[in-house]
């Protein structure tokens, strides 16, 4: 796919294509720039359309203190009880890996695209061409740093997880204003692993319609349910953790699809575009030859001419090539125009004119 055909597949209308599947690889690399190379191949492999990156470091988006404020408070977690720096020194992705993991993609097929977390990490991307930016969810109330990315002139992707209308009315407002040519608004739930009762996914053509855009949704939910149902809502992106193996550990792992998952959340989310179709009814061309196995009136004994058709003559039966089912009522007691034999399909010049 080409950077031009990605950007044009993004703001497309709902439904007239299949979504586009971005893998989010985040910070399952664990630190090791051939395994985060893998993990490119892998996408490729799996048919998605582009990859996205996180452009951050651990002091660019918080500070190296360990008062309450930046510890990970939620037991059950794997981040609870971390602080916030050491999580994201962890999960960062080094900028100068940024160079190496594009050219592989760009090599494969695949398309990319990264979240900005500062104005520097705007500054950097730049730098490398960024073809449009995602501002993620904990960012949409960073008003400055939407207007820093809309200003460039790109695509601008939105993910609205914990926003509230408001909030995303200011973010939509501030990259208008701010020159951003495109707006693509993503459902999300800030959860890691998110349930599928809290996606409320219903809010995808709501935010289409309030803010005359398109939207998709960044899942963290386990498995592909979720982004299936996306697909039939009209999403036009769908975006996905993908991590080589769970067991692996990492920041991410447990929220992220394995390989084998994201091919068929690429493969399931092409077929559920696919069955929408049209408004259609009547038999479709693969039906067609399937109407012979509808009931129809069929002799079942021998009437001779002149004879009545009665409940016990004429039934109805398999296959379909007799008078409709619907007109047995009115043929009963009328008169056989001929002799029938058992196995004859009953028809209009079979009967007795009255």
């Amino acid at each position: 796919m080409t950077n031009a055909d990605f950007l044009q597949a993004l703001t497309a209308q709902p439904c007239t294509r299949p979504p586009l599947i971005v893998a989010e690889l985040s910070g399952n690399h664990n630190q090791q720039l051939e395994r985060a190379l893998k993990l490119i191949e892998v996408a490729a492999d799996c048919g998605v359309d582009g990859i996205k990156l996180q452009t951050y470091t651990a002091d660019t988006i918080t500070l190296d203190v360990k008062g309450d404020e930046f510890v990970v408070r939620k037991p059950g977690s794997v981040w609870d009880g971390r602080t916030l720096h050491s999580l994201y020194e962890e999960a960062h992705t080094p900028w100068e890996w940024h160079q190496p993991m594009i050219e592989r993609a760009l090599s494969l097929g695949l398309q990319w695209f990264s979240s900005p977390f500062d104005s520097t990490a705007v500054d950097f991307l730049e730098k490398l061409d960024v073809p449009c930016y995602k501002i993620a969810s904990p960012e949409i109330i960073d008003l400055p740093l939407i207007r820093k990315c809309a200003a460039t002139g790109k695509p601008l992707i939105l993910s609205t997880g914990m926003a509230g209308i408001a909030e995303i009315a200011e973010a939509v407002a501030a990259a208008r204003e701010a020159g951003a040519p495109r707006l693509v608004l993503l459902k999300c739930t800030t959860d890691y692993p998110a349930r599928a009762a809290d996606s409320n996914l219903l809010t995808i053509p709501h935010l289409a319609r309030m803010f005359d855009c398109p939207a998709g949704v960044s899942d963290h939910t386990p498995g592909i349910g979720v982004a299936i149902a996306a697909t039939v809502l009209g999403a036009v992106l769908i975006e996905k953790h993908l991590t080589l193996r769970r067991a692996d550990g990492g920041p991410d792992a447990h929220f992220s699809l394995e390989p084998h998952e994201m091919k068929s959340l690429v493969v399931e989310s092409r077929a559920a575009w696919e069955s929408l179709g049209k408004v259609s009814y009547g038999p479709t061309a693969a039906e067609k030859d399937y109407l012979r196995g509808r009931r129809s009136l069929y002799v079942c004994k021998d009437i001779l001419a002149g004879e009545s058709l009665t409940p016990k003559n004429i039934r109805s039966i398999r296959p379909g090539f007799g008078l409709s089912p619907k007109y047995y009522d009115l043929v009963l007691g009328k008169k056989a125009s001929k002799n029938l034999a058992p196995g004859t399909p009953l028809r209009w010049d079979h009967i007795l004119s009255t």
